[in-house]
Parts: C-alpha cells; structure tokens; sequence
C-alpha cells in the first residue's frame, strides 16, 4: 500500500486524479469524505502542528467565502471542528503517502514524482 487518498467520487478532479495515480500503479486505499467523514482525531493527526493550514482548505466552498477565512484564517482548532462537520472544507483529493507526504489537489507532476516507477 503506498497511501490514502481521501477523494468524494463525484468530484471531477478526484476522478482525474485516481486515474493518473492508477495509470502509475500507486496502491491506494480510496476513502469517500462525503460518505466516511474524518473525524476530528484524525484531522488533528493529518494536520499535524508542523504543517501550514492552508493548503488543506478548500477555498471554493460556500463556508470559506462565508466565514471570509482569505483574510480571516481559522484557528486549527477552529479548522478542525469545522472540516469535521464539513467535509467539503477539507481540500480534496488529498494524497497521503505511507511516509507521511501530502499533495493537495490534482498535481499530477507530483504524482508522477512519487510513483513513476
């Protein structure tokens, strides 16, 4: 197994994505957030204090404009609790490698980095 990538299986980009890293042969556990939402543990543990918070927000959704979190960023705590209750806050695919590594959104240039063997 190389990772998890956390993916809604509607979502267009996510679709792309799973077919770029299946063409490269990575071995993904696939997990649906729509249906299986991560629980606020397991973001804690995703977003781990060493990591900018940023690039895990979705910037297209409705709560992000709503809360104008551009210009007024949630805690990580705050972002924590709300990606729990609101899986489309959470910025998707993400990528999560066995080592640890994260790639948020469809980069297939780092896809091919990780798994063009």
């Amino acid at each position: 197994m190389d990772g998890t990538l956390y993916l809604k299986p509607g979502c267009t980009t996510c679709r792309r994505a799973v077919a770029i890293l299946e063409a490269l042969g990575a071995e993904l556990a696939l997990r649906d957030i729509g249906r299986d939402p991560l629980s606020e543990a397991e973001l804690r543990a995703l977003l781990r204090e060493d990591r900018p918070l940023a690039p895990f927000l979705n910037t297209r959704t409705e709560l992000y404009r709503e809360r104008d979190m551009k210009s007024k960023p949630p805690t990580r705590a705050e972002a924590i609790r709300l990606m729990a209750k609101d899986p489309n806050l959470l910025r998707r695919p993400l990528l999560v490698t066995t080592s640890g590594e994260t790639v948020h959104g469809l980069d297939e240039s780092r896809y091919r980095e990780l798994f063009g063997r």
